[in-house]
């Protein structure tokens, strides 16, 4: 299957502006909207704008006809929105591609409801919408209900077991694969692994990646320095006290999410280690706490907003096959994966 292309121009954020700006991201989005009636001063307008230029930026719906007649929709369907950052950047991907084919999106969350999901199915074909996207906050084998079979569909971070219908999830294995490739040529050998919940697709297959990259570099892999945890930061903070009193001290934690390497971060900090300088740490989803963290965190990228993106675009072609995308997560090199 070939690897997803990257663009920087579409990757850059509304987030990385207000970031480069050194504001909020409401700040950014009160400027670009032009409400002149926040008392956001010139100055900051002004930074906001350079960072705009800078980045190179490109706001929703930039490019969108002015006079538009006729839009088409699309209908995007979630299990689930408030429980995870990641549903809203899918929703801003979807959005930003649909908006730049002149179609409309309609979000509903369904809480997993089957009667309600088979009513907005049934509003939407009589709407005569151009696709669905269906998806799912925890990557996973979802079962779609029987009435998306009557419409031109794709699966959003989940995929069906029947392979009715294109799909596009996370290489977790190949994002797991290739962070502890960076931990590795670093210089580390001794590279601990901090699980999330078992039950969980994701936490499985980054698990399964760590212990690829090992067995290719010809280290073994040593249940010792796996440790079991949560995906909260109470989790990465009690495996790290657990990994750093073993007989055997790693010289790198992989934490299998953001929030718990902000709990192994505590822990280390409180055992007097100087991450980036005594020990390397590596985390998993690039939340927007990467970036604050001191260091910096090393982490991997999940790509829902090119996810939500391909969504759009695999409904707009002629010719949809149902195969299942497994779009690539690249590492996010910063300060914290580097020791003595």
């Amino acid at each position: 299957m070939k690897k997803s292309k990257e663009n920087n121009t579409s990757r850059v954020t509304m987030k990385d502006v207000a970031l480069h700006a050194g504001v909020s991201q409401s700040t950014v989005s009160f400027v670009l909207n032009g409400l002149e009636d926040m008392r956001i001063s010139r100055e900051t307008r002004k930074r906001v704008k350079d960072a705009v230029d800078a980045l190179g930026y490109r706001a929703r719906g930039a490019g969108r006809p002015p006079k538009s007649t006729g839009l088409g929709v699309i209908g995007l369907m979630l299990d689930e929105i408030a429980t995870s950052p990641f549903a809203a950047i899918s929703i801003e991907g979807v959005q930003e591609e649909a908006w730049k084919n002149d179609i409309i999106v309609e979000v509903v969350m369904t809480g997993g409801d089957a009667q309600y999901e088979a009513d907005v199915l049934r509003k939407w074909g009589h709407d005569g919408v151009i696709g669905v996207i269906y998806s799912s906050i925890l990557t996973r084998e979802a079962k779609p209900p029987e009435a998306l079979g009557r419409h031109r569909a794709v699966m959003l971070n989940c995929y069906d077991d029947a392979g009715n219908y294109p799909s596009v999830v996370p290489a977790e294995r190949r994002g797991g694969e290739n962070a502890t490739k960076a931990l590795l040529a670093a210089g580390h050998r001794r590279i601990a692994f901090i699980t999330g919940e078992s039950w969980m697709e994701a936490s499985d297959q980054r698990l399964e990646g760590y212990e690829r990259a090992l067995r290719a570099a010809r280290i073994p892999v040593d249940p010792s320095l796996i440790a079991e945890g949560n995906f909260l930061p109470s989790g990465g903070r009690e495996a790290t006290l657990k990994l750093m009193s073993g007989k055997y001290r790693p010289d790198a934690i992989f934490c299998a999410n953001d929030l718990m390497a902000v709990g192994c971060y505590e822990a280390l900090k409180e055992l007097g280690e100087k991450i980036g300088d005594t020990i390397a740490v590596m985390g998993y989803d690039d939340q927007e706490i990467a970036q604050h963290l001191s260091p910096s965190l090393t982490t991997v990228l999940l790509p829902h907003r090119e996810m939500g993106q391909w969504c759009v675009s695999e409904l707009l072609k002629s010719d949809m096959k149902p195969t299942v995308e497994r779009m690539e997560c690249p590492v996010v090199m910063r300060e914290s994966h580097r020791s003595r």
